[in-house]
């Protein structure tokens, strides 16, 4: 397991750095046209490693984090994060990797990875991997959820914990209560299928 969890840490780190030698280059293409209006510029971590620690004074525009960012206590201003999210409480609007905060991890728009918590939300969001708390929700998912309690609006995968909710449901839900609320069989304990 240990080898597996390394191995997709090297390919999100290295899709990471794709991305910030992409968007460098992105940028240098944009200085040969003309700006219509003055919009701010997203600044981009291009190290090996951002740390991102706490509130950046001098702008209100914070460089997306490739890397690590420690959210002690809690998460920095930046929107995309790439990487590694370790501390108390984390937040961003595009994640890819892992999330591994106590109290709260929090993505409004797109993740893609791993949320370790005791209170994962992806409300917004579509996820692409797994949630592991206590509670979990999500907008829509493939993958997994285990928790005391899973909600998601659309879900391809499987929810495993005390109670396990979701309005369509493409998989398997093993808990206590299970509630589907489009299937034949809206609730079911033990084992609820959806397809």
């Amino acid at each position: 397991m240990k080898k597996i969890l390394f191995a997709v840490a090297v390919a999100v780190a290295c899709a990471g750095a794709i991305r910030a030698a992409e968007a460098g280059d992105a940028d240098e293409a944009a200085v040969d046209t003309p700006e219509v209006a003055e919009a701010p510029q997203k600044q981009v971590g291009v190290w090996p490693a951002f740390f991102a620690i706490g509130e950046i004074p001098s702008t209100n525009v914070a460089p997306d984090v490739i890397g690590l960012r420690l959210t002690i206590p809690y998460s920095t201003k930046q929107e995309n994060v790439t990487g590694f999210d370790i501390g108390f409480w984390g937040r961003a609007q595009y994640f890819e990797g892992f999330m591994l905060n106590i109290f709260r991890n929090d993505v409004r728009d797109e993740l893609s990875g791993l949320q370790v918590g005791l209170y994962n939300s992806a409300t917004q969001a579509d996820l692409l991997g797994f949630q592991v708390g206590l509670w979990n929700e999500a907008g829509s998912f493939r993958g997994f959820q285990v928790g005391l309690v899973n909600t998601v609006g659309v879900a391809q995968g499987f929810q495993v914990g005390v109670i396990n909710r979701a309005e369509e449901m493409y998989g398997f839900q093993v808990g206590v209560i299970n509630v589907i609320r489009d299937a034949e069989l809206t609730f079911c304990p033990l084992v609820n299928i959806g397809f």
